[in-house]
This record gives structure tokens, sequence and C-alpha cells, in this order.
């Protein structure tokens, strides 16, 4: 099996701005390399491993991306030749891992299409960004009698944090069904939204379908209730190119770990007229202008909302990754996941009983499936003995299994290193399991 010659990105390329909701993530200035997916896996050395006897095939992806040696590299590098704290040292290393530190800051700012790296705020990741922006925005802006609209095909952790903040405030979470197919039924959020509605939270692509909805759109009819927008990126950002700008977001979270950087390292996007709307949810070193026992000043943001030392090494992994990223054309990327995945779902119609979830309708290159009288977790398990990494269960999202009539489901994803081949091999063993007693 092939991806046929039309669908080759290599053989033509789409440009980034065909597709809605986005913007250029190229880095201004740079001359994107031509992109094959063999010259992102020369640069990911635990692709070249094996598992139970098999070459790794990593499709497990939207859980988390493999680290290229540039990512590796950077982090050694930093802990090896230039660890220190950072913002409150005179020597040579401190100022070294500030420049650093910042340095990060504005490649976030700059891959996202903000404004001004003032903009961004580290965080964990996305989950710790959700809970920031509940904490310290909705904290002071939530109330009896007000609606956050969240729709049902969300990541817990674009839920959970709601329904915290929503007790402690009497606010209440409302939830956006789905029509028949996962698809956000754009009617109804229509209808719920109304004076009442101080946040809407949605992802720009879903963890468990793979669907893009239109952001742009809804953010802006939000804002004609006066609402503030979050919008979750964990699973878009590594996907389609971002622009916050053109999105209008007022919050915009991702995951590092999620784009080819570390764990533990992350960022929130806050609009520059939101800024001012939070204030401090940790308290502590970093994030003060002055302190006595009388009177405590506060430093502006983002600062205000980074209290301790930071995730410094991540910010320079995150920071590989970006310049890794960016070196590609990413129009050729996307084009690629979207041949790549276009050619997966057909592949695996091959096998009998198999049903991917979802519709055939836009999407990240995510497939989340299900086989006749197989359970997830066993179909995992089997494809592991091949050396095939998926992911099963109920992948944080059980509102939207649950539209489904489902606990649990086995789901493939894909990143620009992953080859024809290798779908390939998933089909082969999935056909294996269809066999087996």
């Amino acid at each position: 099996m092939t991806i046929p010659e039309t669908a080759d990105p290599r053989a033509h390329s789409r440009p980034a701005d065909s597709r809605p909701d986005t913007g250029p993530a190229d880095a201004p200035g740079r001359t994107p390399d031509a992109f094959t997916p063999e010259s992102a896996r020369k640069d990911v050395p635990i692709l070249h491993r094996t598992v139970n006897g098999h070459p790794l095939v990593w499709l497990d992806n939207a859980a988390t991306t493999q680290k290229p040696r540039q990512v590796i590299e950077a982090v050694a590098g930093y802990y090896g030749t230039a660890n220190s704290n950072i913002h409150r040292g005179a020597h040579t290393m401190a100022r070294e891992a500030t420049d650093l530190y910042e340095a990060g800051r504005a490649a976030v700012a700059d891959f996202l299409g903000a404004a001004s790296p003032d903009s961004i705020v580290f965080v964990r990741g996305t989950t710790e960004a959700v809970n920031l922006v509940a904490q310290s925005w909705g904290r002071g802006r939530l109330g009896p009698g007000d609606d956050i609209l969240v729709p049902a095909l969300e990541h817990h952790s674009n839920i959970v944090p709601w329904q915290l903040i929503a007790k402690e405030t009497r606010a209440r979470v409302v939830p956006v069904p789905l029509l028949a197919d996962g698809r956000i039924d754009q009617d109804a959020y229509a209808d719920l939204l109304s004076s009442r509605t101080r946040l809407v939270a949605l992802g720009q692509a879903s963890n468990v379908l793979g669907t893009v909805p239109p952001v742009r759109e809804m953010t802006a009819l939000a804002h004609r209730y006066g609402a503030r927008v979050l919008v979750d990126g964990a699973q878009a950002v590594a996907h389609l190119p971002v622009d916050v700008t053109a999105l209008d977001a007022d919050f915009y979270a991702f995951s590092g770990h999620k784009l080819y950087a570390p764990t533990g390292i992350g960022a929130l996007y806050v609009k520059p007229g939101v800024l001012g709307e939070l204030r401090p949810w940790q308290g502590g070193g970093n994030m003060i202008d002055s302190v006595s026992f009388e009177r405590t000043t506060f430093a502006p943001a983002p600062h205000l909302l980074e209290a301790g030392t930071g995730h410094i090494a991540g910010v320079a992994g995150l920071l590989a990754a970006l310049n890794w990223f960016t070196s590609f054309d990413l129009a050729a990327v996307a084009a690629y996941e979207e041949a790549l995945t276009a050619y997966a779902r057909k592949a695996m119609g091959n096998v009998p009983g198999l049903e991917i979830l979802g519709p055939e309708a836009r999407r990240i290159a995510v497939l989340t499936f299900t086989m006749a009288g197989r359970d997830p977790a066993d179909i995992a398990s089997w494809l592991d003995r091949d050396g095939i990494a998926i992911r099963a269960g109920h992948h944080c999202a059980q509102p939207a299994l649950a539209h489904y009539g489902l606990a649990a489901a086995a789901r493939a994803s894909f990143a620009l290193y992953n080859t024809p081949e290798e779908v390939d091999r998933l089909v082969t063993s999935l056909l294996e399991l269809d066999r087996s007693a």
C-alpha cells in the first residue's frame, strides 16, 4: 500500500492560508526546508528503537509526541553549560539563562501570532493553563446565574476546572450538544449563548475525533454577547497553523509535549486587553514587586502569573522544538498529514468490523476506532506485540465517547514523522487480530 502520488505532499503543497481559522506559522524571515517524513525521522532517536522485537511504530502522538535530538540536546545543554535561576541574578549565567527563557517566550508569541511576548504565560501545560484562567480570571468574574458554555466534545481538562470554579462561584457549566456525527451543534450553540454567558471554552481540534470546529466563527458569536473565549490548542498546534490574533481568542493554551517539546512546559496566551482582568492565582517569588507585612505589590503580567522558579530547561526545549518544527515547510507538513490520514482511514476500512468514529469532515491526524467484539485495551495489547503503540481507553473525553454509547475506544494518531509503511503495519496487525481466535 502506498499513498497515491496525487495525494503526496511531496508532489504538491497547499498554502497555509487556504485553511480557515488559521494563519501563518513560519517564523518571520525563515526559509523553511523541504519536508519529507524521512527528514523528520532522522532527527528523532526513539523512532529507531525496537519494541518486542519489532521496529517501533509510534501512533500515540495525540497523547505525546517524540522528541528530536535538537530538543534533547537543548535540555542537556542548558543543564550542562547554563544552569542558573532567572530574573534575580546579576552574574553572567543568570543573564544567559534569563535571555534563553525570554527568547523562548518571544518564540512562542511569534509561533502563535501574538503581538507581544508579554501576552505569553509559561505553564506546565494545557491543563494548568485552563486551571489558571478558571482561578485567576473566573474567581473574580463569575457569579450566581452566569453560564460557562463547554461543548460535549471537550477533553476533561477543559471541563473539570470549569465545574470546580462554577461550584465555588455558583455559576453553571452548560454543555453544548453534538450532532449525530459528533460535530458541535452550531444551532444549539447559538441558542445557548445569552447575556448570562461569561465564558466559552472549546478545543480547536478534538483529541478523540480529530475534528476541527469553526473556532473563529464561534468566537465571534460569543463576543457579540460580551463573553470571553478560551481555546484549547493542545491538539491543534502540531497540525494546524495558529494565529491567535485572527482567531480573536481571549485565551489560548497548549502543551509543549504535544509539539515535540519536553513534558512539563506549555504556554497560555492572554489577549492584551484581557490581561488586566487576571489576578494572582499563586503567590511567591518572581511575581512580586515589593513585599512587606503591611503591603505587597505585584509585578506586571506575565510575571504576575508565574510564581516561583519556572521550568527553565523546559523552555529551552520548547524553543528548540519550535525552531525544529518551523524549519520545515509547514504547508507541506499539513498536506502530508492530511494525505496520510486519508490513506490510513481508507486502509483501516479493509479490517472487518472496524468503525472509525466521527464524520468524514476536516480533521487532524487522529483516528479513533472500535472493532466489533474486541475490547479496545485488547486491541492495543495485540498491536503492542508487533511494536505498534496506540492509545486505548476513554481518552479523557468521556462525554464525547458517551455520545456514541461507548466507554472506551482505540485511537491511532499520526505526526509528521509517520509513514505509509507504518500504516500498512498497523492494518496488517489488525487483520491478523481479526483472524485470531
